[in-house]
């Protein structure tokens, strides 16, 4: 651990270092306390046990260079063992990375696989990627996107990147193209949504996400690609980065996402209600590399599942 740490009463006081600028406080504190399970971090960190520069914090609280963060008396078990991913996963993510330099991993992610462990994930796809190459060891997200969800994500291999995307992220200059298969014609005129989201907890790890006045500005743009019998693939390019934003949207305007469970209610189409894997992939992403550089862009291939059900829908229109 490269920060500085001193010991009262069983307490430890962790001083952030430059390495450790931008991260997030539960991955801090995961790779911290070796064999304390994840489920027993979070419940910590909710309780208020752990606290930075002396104040309750989130999960996803990002950490500044010398802030305090204060780690309670903790047991660990020797017999929690860490997840290792099997050789043909590490195979099979070494595969999907569509761009690699110095600073980062651009990855195809996988469909099923959460970004990060959690509560009910033992392993993430940021904690498979540390063990794949000694290297890769400190990767960091620079972004998130949802477990069903594929395609293109940023993964950090430095702080100095990890900040200068995470600004560029928070400034809007990072532009993201998603394909989404939707039940339903979607109209050509509905080309903008611009409804304020909330996060609602209904459970120790699970949360939905609402419509509602008093939530956060969030507005995704939308572009029809092409319609079907009872379904539309559709281009979104959100504008904000909020949870479960384009599903949410979607829902909203009354065309619910294929295969999402938790958001799509009903369908027309009675085979579509039946497909499992959630039809929303991060297409493309638009960014600079460094400052005042030329903006490169990446493409992601469009999932087997999805490419499928499209081919399979074409053939009846």
């Amino acid at each position: 651990m490269k920060s500085n740490t001193s010991v009262s009463n069983g307490v430890q006081l962790l001083r952030v270092e430059k390495s450790y600028i931008g991260q997030r406080l539960d991955n801090f504190l995961i790779r911290h306390l070796k064999g304390v399970p994840r489920t027993r971090v979070y419940r910590l960190i909710r309780r208020g046990e752990v606290r930075v520069n002396k104040k309750r914090c989130k999960p996803d609280r990002k950490l500044e260079l010398g802030d305090e963060v204060r780690i309670p008396p903790y047991t660990s078990s020797c017999s929690e063992q860490t997840v290792k991913p099997s050789q043909a996963l590490q195979e099979f993510l070494i595969n999907s990375i569509l761009l690699e330099n110095d600073d980062l991993l651009v990855i195809n992610k996988p469909a099923g696989m959460a970004v990060h462990g959690g509560t009910s994930v033992a392993m993430g796809l940021i904690e498979a990627l540390r063990q794949c190459k000694p290297e890769w060891g400190e990767l960091e997200l620079a972004h998130r996107i949802d477990r069903g969800t594929t395609g293109c994500l940023i993964i950090s291999k430095n702080s100095m990147f990890l900040k200068y995307i995470q600004k560029q992220f928070k400034v809007k200059s990072v532009q993201k193209n998603y394909l989404v298969l939707v039940h339903g014609k979607w109209p050509e005129s509905l080309i903008v949504v611009d409804a304020p989201l909330q996060k609602d907890p209904v459970g120790e790890s699970e949360r939905i996400v609402r419509v509602l006045k008093s939530g956060k500005p969030s507005l995704t743009r939308f572009a029809v690609k092409q319609h079907f019998k009872g379904a539309s693939l559709i281009e979104a390019m959100p504008q904000t980065g909020r949870t479960h934003q384009i599903r949410v949207h979607c829902q909203y305007s009354g065309y619910g996402i294929v295969g999402d469970d938790k958001y799509t209610f009903k369908a027309s189409n009675s085979a579509l209600s039946k497909v499992k894997n959630l039809c929303l992939h991060a297409w493309k992403i638009e960014f600079e590399l460094s400052e005042g550089a030329a903006p490169i862009r990446v493409e992601a291939p469009i999932p087997n599942h999805l490419n499928s059900l499209i081919k399979k829908l074409g053939k009846y229109l």
